[in-house]
This record gives structure tokens, C-alpha cells and sequence, in this order.
């Protein structure tokens, strides 16, 4: 008999996750964790290096390590406590779930990815301060930004007009939403990224760079983990009804193990600094590189108990292993943004799924987004009641 195996998202990874010939692939969750946790292993991404006209000390706070990242994961952590969360970031998941769902019992149809990332760009908006344009063209905006066409493909020309689309597509993001922002928060500075950012004496790249860092992070991946918990929640009207008589407390855990079972990004590097001792016991040489296989990790029974590739959500609170399990990643450089994410999620869920009526009646499908190393969802559509 075949162990059970409930993820939507294994298959395409299998097909699109390379692991770079200089690194090394870490899969067991003790190695990973281990890793992730620290102190003597850095960040080893591509975009670690010098950005034109971005001083060192102005590049987003993924790209940092050490002391300066401290100082500035100090900073920024006002923007996503628990605080925030519920005096500030949930009026606004609350208003824009109630406006989406209100339009889908109007028409009695929708289109979940959209619906996902008009509020994932809301709420995020909220945070970084993209609040003096159209919220609708600027969702379709990052929407497009980020996504692929099938002129990428063309030999030796692809990449060059991927290039040169993204430049163009970055500058139109500038000149419609990050600079109104700017100019607005230069009279009057609110409590959000931006202003901050101002405070710090950002150039204007250096805050678009860091716009589109949020995009990617706070924007594009919370849309994909949203489309993938009402994918699963709608196909079993077990999970439906268990989610809708749990308390915050106990969706969050249903979500945390959906999270578990399908990470929206594949791969997070690092580099040793010193020579290290693994969990195993094998040497890790200084110098060495790894590629962090999140999915392996997520699913490595000696961590997550028997089943691993089946949804259990009882697992989470079984096996003491809160937070998405290493879905945030972990350590001095785990999501800040992972507790917005999961209640944002939770808000428009709940919501979707209390809709009279409510059905898939088009699953959707999923392909690969390079942007963020991770699976993408579209055309899932749902229908319901005319209100």
C-alpha cells in the first residue's frame, strides 16, 4: 500500500527545483534548522552583493547579516508585532475580505489568485505605505511585474528582453505608486515602511528596491499560499467543516500544516564562516554551500512524525514544531512578515468558505514562478449564491 500523499505542489517542484553544482543539498529538518539557526552560517544568495545607487546600508534587510541586520530587523519589527497585527493590519484584511467577498455574492462567481492577491496587496500596501495610488492597477501592476511571457524563452534573446521587461515594468511600478508615496509621506509621514525609510535618508532606489522586495515577499507569495489553502479546503468538505468550528487558534494550525505540506518557496541558501559539526556529526567545512530543501525538510518523518506527506492538524501541536514548521525559514532571518501572512490568510478563508453556496468549480493551475522559486496558482475559479 502507498503511503498517502496530499500535496498539490510536489510535482512541479520535482520538475523545476535545481540545486546549483556549487552547493550542497541540506534536506533533513535537524540540518536545515541547524542552518537556518546559525549565527556561524550567512545568507548565500545572488543578490547579496553591491546594488548601483543603493549604499551598503540602505539594501533590503535579506540581503544583510550580522549587526547591521540586527539593527535593522530592530527597527522594523514595530511594523509586524502582534500589536499591529490586531490595531492596525486587520482592519484592513477585514475591509478588503468584506469588499471581495461582497463582489463574489454579487456576481456569484470569482477568480480565487485574483481575489488572493488584491488583498495580499492591500494589507501589504498598508505596511509599506503604498497608499496614494489605484489599489486595483497597482495589484495588476506587481502582478505583471513579476510575471513570465513566452518571449523569456527565445535563445540568446529571451533573457535580454526578460531584462529589459523588467526594467520597463519596475519604472512603471516607480513612476505610478512608489512615487506618489514618496511624495505624500515627504509631507506627511505615517507609521510605515516608507516613512521610515525617509527618516533613514533612503534614496528614491533604494525605497523602490525595497518596495519590490515586499512585493515579492509580502505580496506574491501570500497570494499563492492563499489560493492553495481554499484549493484544499474546498476539494474536502472535511477540512471545511474542521476549519469553520476551530477557534483562531486552531485555523492557524490547519494553516501552519497546509504551510508544511506545500512551502510556496523551494530553496533558501547559506554559507558556513567557520568550520561546524552537524547534527549528524559530519564535518561542515567554512566556505561550504548549501541549498536548504524546505519541501524535504518539511517532510522528514523523523521530525514530523509517521505520514508526512498527509495533512494532519494535530501534527503541529503533536510534534511541538510552531510557525509553518521552515516554510518562514527560521532564525535571525525567519519572515518578519509570517504571523501577517497566516492572518491574513485565515481572514479571507474563513470568510470564503461561510459564502452560501460556496464551490470550485474550476481548480487551478499551477505552474512555476522563478521570481520567487516557488509554485504559482491561477484561474481557480468559485462560485456560490447570488446574493
Amino acid at each position: 500500500m502507498s503511503e498517502i500523499d496530499e500535496r498539490r505542489s510536489a510535482e512541479i517542484a520535482a520538475r523545476h527545483v535545481e540545486i546549483p553544482g556549487y552547493a550542497r543539498r541540506a534536506e533533513s529538518f535537524a540540518l536545515v534548522r541547524q542552518l537556518l539557526r546559525s549565527t556561524d552560517a550567512s545568507q548565500d544568495l545572488p543578490l547579496t552583493g553591491e546594488i548601483p545607487g543603493v549604499g551598503p546600508d540602505q539594501r533590503p534587510v535579506i540581503m544583510l547579516d550580522g549587526d547591521m541586520h540586527r539593527r535593522r530587523r530592530t527597527s522594523l519589527a514595530r511594523f509586524f508585532s502582534p500589536k499591529a497585527i490586531k490595531e492596525q493590519h486587520r482592519t484592513v484584511m477585514e475591509a478588503t475580505t468584506a469588499a471581495l467577498i461582497a463582489e463574489l455574492r454579487r456576481t456569484g462567481r470569482g477568480q480565487i489568485d485574483l481575489m488572493s492577491m488584491q488583498l495580499a496587496c492591500d494589507v501589504a500596501a498598508a505596511i509599506v505605505g503604498l497608499t496614494d495610488s489605484d489599489p486595483v492597477a497597482m495589484a495588476k501592476r506587481i502582478r505583471l511585474t513579476f510575471e513570465s511571457s513566452p518571449t523569456d524563452a527565445i535563445p540568446l534573446l529571451g533573457p535580454l528582453l526578460r531584462k529589459a521587461k523588467g526594467i520597463y515594468k519596475s519604472l512603471t511600478f516607480f513612476q505610478f505608486d512608489v512615487k506618489p508615496a514618496i511624495r505624500a509621506r515627504r509631507a506627511e509621514p505615517k507609521a510605515d515602511l516608507i516613512s521610515h525609510c525617509l527618516e533613514m535618508g533612503y534614496s528614491d532606489k533604494a525605497i523602490l528596491v525595497e518596495c519590490l522586495t515586499y512585493a515579492t515577499a509580502g505580496m506574491l507569495t501570500t497570494r499563492e499560499f492563499i489560493v492553495m489553502v481554499a484549493w484544499h479546503m474546498l476539494d474536502r468538505e472535511d477540512l471545511r467543516a474542521q476549519f469553520l468550528a476551530a477557534d483562531e487558534a486552531g485555523q492557524i494550525d490547519m494553516l501552519e500544516e497546509i504551510l508544511r505540506l506545500e512551502p510556496v518557496a523551494a530553496l533558501l541558501y547559506r554559507k558556513a564562516s567557520v568550520n561546524m559539526v552537524g547534527p549528524d556529526g559530519e564535518m561542515i567545512r567554512a566556505g561550504e554551500r548549501f541549498a536548504l530543501d524546505i519541501r524535504a525538510a518539511n517532510t522528514d518523518a523523523a521530525a514530523t512524525g509517521p505520514c508526512p506527506y498527509a495533512f494532519d492538524a494535530e501534527r503541529t501541536r503533536r510534534e511541538k514544531e510552531r510557525g509553518g514548521w521552515l516554510s518562514f525559514g527560521d532564525g535571525a532571518h525567519r519572515c518578519p512578515g509570517a504571523q501577517v501572512a497566516l492572518h491574513e490568510t485565515r481572514v479571507f478563508i474563513d470568510a470564503l468558505l461561510r459564502v452560501p453556496g460556496i464551490r470550485l468549480e474550476k481548480p487551478p493551475t499551477v505552474g512555476w514562478c522563478d521570481p520567487i522559486g516557488g509554485y504559482e496558482l491561477h484561474g481557480a475559479i468559485v462560485t456560490c449564491e447570488r446574493a
